[in-house]
């Protein structure tokens, strides 16, 4: 899970600026964590301790309000709303990554998914982003290799991984659907060789950067089986202590 948050931070002050290189630091005095690590230890609450999604996101929300929520998530979240709002926003995958390291099978990843996803995120669109996700991170664990998870991935879910990053860049923009970013997202952990690279692919396609580098960090952690002990250090370094302890706590449980 640290990958999706490491993704998040370094991802951060690239957000809006249409960067399209791989060639940046990882860490500037700016970086930080936004709305998508809240949420995915939001998910990972939900995971060690049991309880709802729903609460867990209004009160994750609450904590840290202006972490740079999107606006639907915003009024649903402030308001204590318990009603999804049928998006197809890219919420749902960033948040999903627990999911994937905490699943006993591929059918729990998916459930678990679909769980969390559709308490906000109960269009179809937002469903099938947050599985496909979760689907990529619960294989790699197992061991699966990036063809097969190509293959799982286009079968499976419908998405076109046919386009390398050097085709999908040059017209690439800001996008924050699922059907929008997470094959990208995918596409940019497919093309790499480490955690780190998978990052700087995700950043390098311009779009939403923290969202598509938290899910690219994520599978990759995933597929490399954890983190460089130099990015794990920065990583944890740039969170609270109580969002740290949420991540001790999870990887103590699920390692």
């Amino acid at each position: 899970m640290l990958g999706a948050i490491a993704g998040d931070i370094i991802g951060s002050v690239h957000e809006g600026r249409g960067t399209k290189h791989r060639d940046f630091p990882l860490f500037t005095p700016q970086s930080t964590f936004t709305d998508d690590t809240v949420l995915c230890l939001a998910v990972a609450e939900v995971l060690l301790h049991g309880g709802d999604f729903v609460d867990a996101f209004h009160d994750y929300f609450h904590r840290y309000p202006d972490a740079g929520f999107g606006g639907g998530f915003m009024r649903w979240a402030a308001n204590r709303d318990r009603q999804p709002y049928y998006s197809w926003g890219n919420g749902s995958a960033m948040r999903v990554p627990p999911v994937g390291f905490a699943a006993c099978s591929l059918e729990e990843a998916l459930m678990l998914a679909r769980r969390s996803a559709e308490v906000t995120h109960d269009h179809p669109e937002g469903v099938r982003g947050a599985q496909a996700v979760a689907a990529v991170i619960y294989l790699a664990r197992q061991g699966a290799d990036k063809a097969c998870l190509r293959e799982e991935v286009e079968a499976r879910f419908g998405f076109d991984l046919s386009h390398s990053l050097d085709e999908i860049r040059p017209g690439y923009r800001f996008d924050v659907s699922c059907q929008g970013s997470v094959p990208e997202s995918i596409t940019a952990f497919l093309e790499s060789d480490s955690v780190e690279s998978a990052i700087r692919n995700a950043i390098s396609l311009g779009g939403d950067a923290d969202t598509q580098a938290c899910m690219a960090g994520a599978m990759a952690e995933a597929f490399h089986g954890g983190l460089p002990e130099a990015l794990r250090h920065e990583t944890l370094a740039r969170l609270p202590d109580d969002l740290r302890r949420v991540v001790e706590a999870f990887e103590a449980r699920y390692p």
